[in-house]
């Protein structure tokens, strides 16, 4: 069974939806484990449901403490929990740029609106006001800016002729405890996911110049130079030939090159089975951590090997600027 990722919860009150993370998190597929449940409120209810649940808590009042101090020191608990990632439920603090940016990828929110309308407070009143049809919900990732990014799922809740902001909240209320367990399940699995992982590396490898995509030995397969004469510069392999890994295959300077890599770092790159002879290095996607912007500059490296003179040119022109 694959190991299970450790999330951190971040509470300041009841704790429903940090109670929705935890019981579904105790379904025998559930990708994730509850590590720790912190608040910034040693009397949230939701510690207590945390504590009879087992699970380790930590609280301390932010009242005469910087953001930042604060900050700091939630940090330093949820990393003694050994969690990985942190999710945000009900917890009503804002957050200072720097703690933010240390855990860009990995702290989750939800929000009771239908992003991006409606961000900030009184989004159930607003949506009413506005003769909305729906309110709802959106899971996201937690960037600098309120409420601003990238939205992982929503879920739509639809707006009675006699709604209320009250009654709105209630079943939209409902509504998120069903979306976020799905949301972090599905986030927190994504380096386990091939179509997810497809996509990151599809999308790198067009944004590069004059490059399209072709199937080649039943993987999908990256070129550049053109329809008639263009070379493979990448290939995504989905554990062919009996690896265990799911890869980006890039060219590299030769044997020695690839060697080096598979020796140096074993947990980042493999020798492929069908390529590797000719001095093909897979990089590993299934494993939490990849450092996407080092896929993209081998990407970008792999291109430039097999890219016609007069296509890399533009590009160092291009760079030089």
């Amino acid at each position: 069974m694959a190991e299970k990722a450790r999330i951190a919860v971040l509470i300041s009150g009841a704790g429903t939806n940090m109670a929705a993370l935890v019981y579904a998190s105790r379904m025998a597929d559930s990708p994730y484990e509850v590590a720790l449940v912190a608040s910034n409120n040693p009397d949230a209810a939701g510690l207590a449901l945390a504590q009879a649940e087992g699970i380790a808590t930590f609280a301390l009042p932010h009242k005469g403490m910087t953001r930042e101090a604060h900050d700091a020191a939630m940090e330093a608990a949820v990393i003694e929990a050994g969690a990985e990632y942190i999710v945000l439920a009900g917890y009503m603090r804002i957050l200072s740029d720097a703690f933010v940016a240390r855990w860009e990828g990995r702290m989750l929110n939800i929000h009771p609106s239908l992003l991006p309308l409606y961000k900030g407070l009184d989004t159930h009143a607003r949506a009413i006001a506005a003769g909305d049809s729906h309110g709802g919900t959106s899971v996201h990732l937690v960037t600098p800016e309120l409420d601003g990014g990238e939205v992982l799922a929503q879920i739509a809740v639809p707006i009675t002729p006699d709604e209320t902001p009250a009654s709105l909240a209630e079943r939209v209320k409902l509504a998120e405890h069903q979306l976020y367990p799905r949301a972090v399940a599905d986030y927190v699995s994504r380096w386990r996911d091939p179509a997810a992982l497809l996509a990151r590396v599809r999308a790198l490898a067009l944004a590069l110049p004059e490059t399209d995509e072709r199937e080649s030995h039943g993987s999908p397969g990256f070129r550049v130079g053109g329809e008639k004469s263009g070379k493979y510069f990448a290939y995504f392999a989905d554990q062919h030939h009996g690896s265990p890994h799911i890869a980006c295959l890039v060219r590299t300077g030769g044997m020695d090159e690839l060697l080096s890599l598979v020796e140096g770092q074993p947990e980042v790159y493999f020798k492929p089975a069908y390529y590797g002879a000719s001095g093909w290095v897979g990089i590993i996607l299934n494993r939490p951590g990849v450092d996407w912007d080092a896929v993209g500059e081998w990407l970008e490296r792999s291109w430039r090997g097999a890219a016609p003179k007069r296509l890399t040119r533009l590009m160092d022109v291009a760079d030089a600027f």
